[in-house]
């Protein structure tokens, strides 16, 4: 009996430290798109030149409402399985998945059109070169999030314990309403400095 009350004080805390670790995670990423917020602010207003200069892409308004419905299907996919419904929650899973693939591939596809326009990431004008490295920065974590969003849909095909199959939903849950916010936050900044 003793050994069990060990095992389960061992998980709970272990669990603990997932969550803040993850925080810790997200607290600096927040802080590194400050800093780059700072940076480019600090470097328009220095005079070298006079911010990004162009049109944003079309497709980032797409990305917006694409990582917004992704939220949307993975708050269902949460809610399935608080409710144990594993064929629900696998199937808002996978569609949450594709709604982030579909986020990636319009973000590359913003890319070419900026390109098209003749704004390439080394340019004379280092105002436009951040657009390159908040939306990069930010699909580099979108990557990290779809790894998350995997590893919650094969515990959902397995299936693990529910408790297990609980918890990672959260951290997933979490981490990717994190990203979704950052984006926000990014494409309305890039919006007021365009």
């Amino acid at each position: 009996m003793e050994n069990t009350e060990q095992v389960v004080e061992e998980v709970i805390q272990s669990r603990k430290a997932k969550k803040f670790n993850l925080w810790l995670g997200m607290i600096g990423m927040f802080m590194m798109f400050a800093a780059l917020s700072s940076g480019f602010i600090v470097y328009t207003a220095s005079g070298v030149d006079k911010g990004i200069k162009t049109l944003l892409p079309n497709a980032f308004i797409y990305s917006t409402i694409t990582i917004l419905l992704s939220s949307v299907t993975l708050y269902l996919a949460h809610n399935a399985a608080k409710k144990q419904r594993l064929g629900q929650q696998k199937n808002f899973l996978i569609l949450t998945l594709l709604l982030g693939l579909v986020f990636f591939g319009l973000q590359v596809h913003s890319w070419t059109v900026l390109a098209g326009q003749g704004i390439f990431f080394v340019n004379p004008n280092a105002s436009q070169s951040f657009i390159y490295i908040f939306t990069g920065l930010h699909l580099a974590h979108i990557i990290a999030g779809l790894i998350v969003l995997i590893r919650c849909l094969m515990g959902a095909m397995k299936p693990i314990p529910h408790a297990d199959n609980l918890f990672r939903m959260d951290l997933a849950s979490i981490f990717w309403h994190f990203l979704d916010l950052l984006w926000i936050y990014i494409y309305v900044f890039l919006l007021l400095n365009q």
